[in-house]
Protein backbone atom coordinates (compact mmCIF):
# COMPACT_ATOMS: atom_id res chain seq x y z
CA UNK A 1 0.00 0.00 0.00
CA UNK A 2 1.19 3.26 -1.08
CA UNK A 3 0.11 7.04 -1.06
CA UNK A 4 -1.73 7.65 -3.96
CA UNK A 5 -2.45 11.47 -3.55
CA UNK A 6 -2.50 14.29 -0.08
CA UNK A 7 -6.09 16.31 -0.98
CA UNK A 8 -5.62 19.85 -0.09
CA UNK A 9 -9.17 22.19 -0.26
CA UNK A 10 -8.03 25.64 -2.05
CA UNK A 11 -10.67 28.70 -2.91
CA UNK A 12 -8.99 28.38 -6.31
CA UNK A 13 -6.10 26.17 -8.36
CA UNK A 14 -5.62 29.04 -10.27
CA UNK A 15 -4.37 30.83 -7.04
CA UNK A 16 -3.11 27.60 -5.11
CA UNK A 17 -0.71 27.40 -7.95
CA UNK A 18 0.85 30.15 -7.51
CA UNK A 19 2.56 28.39 -4.39
CA UNK A 20 2.84 24.48 -5.45
CA UNK A 21 3.90 24.71 -9.27
CA UNK A 22 5.62 28.22 -8.99
CA UNK A 23 7.58 28.78 -6.19
CA UNK A 24 7.81 24.77 -5.11
CA UNK A 25 8.15 23.84 -8.82
CA UNK A 26 5.74 21.03 -9.11
CA UNK A 27 4.05 20.68 -12.45
CA UNK A 28 0.49 20.59 -12.68
CA UNK A 29 0.23 16.99 -15.26
CA UNK A 30 -3.29 16.88 -14.91
CA UNK A 31 -6.61 19.14 -14.65
CA UNK A 32 -10.23 17.95 -14.45
CA UNK A 33 -14.00 18.72 -13.18
CA UNK A 34 -15.42 15.35 -11.33
CA UNK A 35 -18.99 16.42 -11.67
CA UNK A 36 -19.88 13.80 -9.22
CA UNK A 37 -17.83 15.84 -6.30
CA UNK A 38 -18.91 19.14 -7.63
CA UNK A 39 -15.13 20.05 -7.47
CA UNK A 40 -12.38 20.83 -10.04
CA UNK A 41 -8.58 19.01 -9.44
CA UNK A 42 -5.37 19.57 -10.04
CA UNK A 43 -2.81 16.86 -9.71
CA UNK A 44 0.83 17.47 -9.06
CA UNK A 45 3.29 14.70 -9.07
CA UNK A 46 5.76 14.43 -5.70
CA UNK A 47 8.09 12.03 -5.49
CA UNK A 48 6.05 8.59 -5.69
CA UNK A 49 2.63 10.53 -4.77
CA UNK A 50 1.12 13.63 -5.86
CA UNK A 51 -0.68 16.19 -4.25
CA UNK A 52 -4.52 16.78 -5.35
CA UNK A 53 -5.83 20.57 -5.59
CA UNK A 54 -9.27 20.59 -5.33
CA UNK A 55 -11.51 23.40 -5.88
CA UNK A 56 -15.07 23.32 -5.69
CA UNK A 57 -17.56 24.24 -8.66
CA UNK A 58 -20.65 24.97 -6.54
CA UNK A 59 -21.80 26.11 -2.91
CA UNK A 60 -23.10 22.70 -2.13
CA UNK A 61 -19.59 21.25 -3.25
CA UNK A 62 -18.32 18.87 -0.25
CA UNK A 63 -15.27 21.39 -0.56
CA UNK A 64 -17.31 24.41 0.18
CA UNK A 65 -18.68 22.81 2.78
CA UNK A 66 -14.89 21.76 4.13
CA UNK A 67 -13.34 25.37 3.37
CA UNK A 68 -16.34 27.77 5.36
CA UNK A 69 -15.93 25.01 8.96
CA UNK A 70 -12.04 24.82 8.35
CA UNK A 71 -10.28 26.45 5.77
CA UNK A 72 -8.13 25.68 3.18
CA UNK A 73 -5.31 23.10 3.94
CA UNK A 74 -5.33 18.60 3.93
CA UNK A 75 -8.63 17.80 3.25
CA UNK A 76 -8.11 13.70 2.59
CA UNK A 77 -5.22 11.23 2.27
CA UNK A 78 -5.48 8.70 -0.41
CA UNK A 79 -4.16 5.41 -0.68
CA UNK A 80 -3.67 2.81 -3.45
CA UNK A 81 -5.57 -0.07 -2.94
CA UNK A 82 -5.46 -3.29 -5.31
CA UNK A 83 -8.80 -4.59 -5.37
CA UNK A 84 -11.53 -1.49 -3.93
CA UNK A 85 -14.17 -4.18 -3.49
CA UNK A 86 -11.93 -6.41 -0.77
CA UNK A 87 -10.62 -3.05 0.79
CA UNK A 88 -14.37 -1.97 1.49
CA UNK A 89 -15.29 -5.65 2.56
CA UNK A 90 -12.33 -5.70 5.36
CA UNK A 91 -13.09 -2.22 6.40
CA UNK A 92 -16.92 -2.96 6.75
CA UNK A 93 -15.98 -6.54 8.86
CA UNK A 94 -13.57 -4.44 11.44
CA UNK A 95 -16.08 -2.12 12.17
CA UNK A 96 -14.97 0.93 9.82
CA UNK A 97 -17.80 3.38 9.22
CA UNK A 98 -17.52 3.67 5.83
CA UNK A 99 -18.96 7.09 3.53
CA UNK A 100 -19.17 5.23 0.60
CA UNK A 101 -19.86 1.21 0.57
CA UNK A 102 -19.44 0.93 -3.13
CA UNK A 103 -16.68 2.53 -4.78
CA UNK A 104 -17.86 5.57 -7.38
CA UNK A 105 -15.66 7.28 -10.66
CA UNK A 106 -13.15 9.64 -9.34
CA UNK A 107 -10.43 11.77 -10.89
CA UNK A 108 -8.40 10.18 -13.84
CA UNK A 109 -11.10 7.31 -14.18
CA UNK A 110 -10.29 5.78 -11.15
CA UNK A 111 -12.73 3.97 -8.70
CA UNK A 112 -12.77 5.37 -5.43
CA UNK A 113 -14.65 5.45 -2.25
CA UNK A 114 -13.90 7.57 1.10
CA UNK A 115 -13.81 6.31 4.82
CA UNK A 116 -15.35 8.65 7.97
CA UNK A 117 -12.73 10.28 9.73
CA UNK A 118 -14.41 8.60 12.60
CA UNK A 119 -13.09 5.14 11.66
CA UNK A 120 -9.09 6.96 10.93
CA UNK A 121 -8.58 8.96 14.24
CA UNK A 122 -10.03 12.19 12.35
CA UNK A 123 -8.45 11.97 8.92
CA UNK A 124 -10.54 11.51 5.63
CA UNK A 125 -9.46 8.56 3.85
CA UNK A 126 -10.02 8.11 0.46
CA UNK A 127 -9.45 4.35 -1.08
CA UNK A 128 -7.92 4.35 -4.75
CA UNK A 129 -8.35 1.49 -7.27
CA UNK A 130 -6.30 2.56 -10.66
CA UNK A 131 -7.97 1.22 -13.61
CA UNK A 132 -5.50 -1.59 -15.28
CA UNK A 133 -4.55 0.44 -18.58
CA UNK A 134 -2.75 3.34 -16.36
Amino acid sequence: MKINHLGIATKGIDEALKFWANALGLENVHTEVVEDQKVRVAMLPIGESRVELLEPTSDDSPISKFLEKRGGGIHHIAVDVDDIEVALARLKENGARLIDETPRIGAEGCLVAFVHPAATGGVLLELVQTPKNN
